[in-house]
């Protein structure tokens, strides 16, 4: 991961020369604060992989003598069926039409939203510990 925390750190250094020559020449806020978050966010992106690639070493893809075998085998769990998706986006809809129409719809719609997003985690808590 270390040449993707390089190439994150390429993208954050020219979003933070962007925004520096924008603030410079433009002062614009909303062009600042887009460039100064984009900054940000590959900055994060980039310290990731680099502190993975610390903790982890290298990867088998990493490595000219990598083999495809070395990253074989089970990838995760993921669920089959799940009513919680639906849930959760039925209540981020309920809450953007309550900005809209009333701040009351937007309550419903947390109502609606809080369930959906404790179920999708919890979910198959169990299956952990087995």
């Amino acid at each position: 991961m270390k040449s993707e925390g390089y190439l994150f750190a390429a993208v954050a250094l020219f979003f933070l020369l962007t925004d520096a020559a924008y603030i410079w020449f433009a002062r614009e806020p909303a062009g600042i604060a887009a460039l100064s978050v984009a900054f940000g966010m590959s900055s994060v992106i980039s310290v990731f992989c680099l502190v993975n690639h610390r903790r982890k070493g290298l990867r088998p893809e990493d490595r000219p003598d990598g083999e495809i075998r070395e990253r074989s085998g089970t990838i995760d769990f993921f669920p089959p069926h799940s009513a919680y998706p639906v849930i959760t986006a039925l209540g981020a809809a309920v809450i953007a039409v309550g900005l809209v129409y009333g701040v009351w719809i937007v309550l419903v719609g947390f109502g609606l939203l809080w369930p959906g997003v404790f179920g999708m985690v919890f979910q198959f808590e169990n299956r952990a510990r087995r």
